[in-house]
């Protein structure tokens, strides 16, 4: 048992070592020995966790995208707190994560490219990792209509619209480059606006 842990224990500190570095160097100039001597092991041993590159790639993005739900869910869980204001604060975290892992979006633009140049569809790739994400929003939209702070709205529809300010917000950060987060928090807070059943649409 003991062993299992500290296999696992490993396989995350290499994701994390390798997510940086995929960061900081880019998809492409990131090798596997590369990984292997930043977290100063050698490949045949990095061999025993991960098959290639491209798997530790996809590990790394699919560890983080975990962490981010499970700090969503506290915020989700924390019933102290009014529908309204926990979908702010879901958006706003959501939002500083984004900032905070800005260069890995630029990576994964890179890595996405690869796929549709090789025939493959970039598309399942990116549902797969934002599957859990529309499932939160998608829950706390239903939370917010069923305790009638919300506007009885289509959920997929005001599903679609939080999701696509943050594809927004993503493509500003990431392509654009944009510093000043709080003029992207805007968007964010006035869709929420939209959404609160004493809201009066004209």
């Amino acid at each position: 048992m003991a062993i299992v842990v500290e296999h696992d224990k490993r396989k995350r500190e290499i994701l994390d070592t390798a997510l940086a570095l995929f960061m900081e160097k880019g998809f492409e100039d990131v090798t596997f020995q590369k990984i292997a001597d930043r977290c100063g092991i050698t490949r045949t041993t990095l061999y025993i966790y991960f098959k290639n590159k491209k798997e530790i790639f996809v590990w790394s993005i699919k560890q983080l995208t975990s962490e981010i739900e499970a700090s969503l869910m506290d915020i989700i869980n924390d019933n102290e707190r009014s529908v309204t204001e926990r979908l702010l604060l879901v958006l706003d975290a959501i939002l500083d994560k984004c900032a905070e892992n800005h260069l890995l979006f630029t990576v994964t633009l890179t890595y996405l490219l690869q796929l549709k140049k090789s025939g493959k569809d970039p598309a399942v790739r990116v549902k797969r990792r934002i599957i859990r994400l529309r499932h939160i929003l998608s829950m706390i939209i239903i939370e917010g209509i069923n305790r009638g702070e919300f506007r009885e709205v289509n959920v997929h529809d005001a599903n679609e619209l939080l999701y696509s300010v943050i594809e927004a917000a993503i493509f500003r950060l990431a392509v654009l480059d944009q510093k000043d987060i709080s003029e992207l928090r805007r968007p964010f807070h006035l869709t929420v606006t939209g959404l609160l059943a004493k809201t009066k649409t004209t």
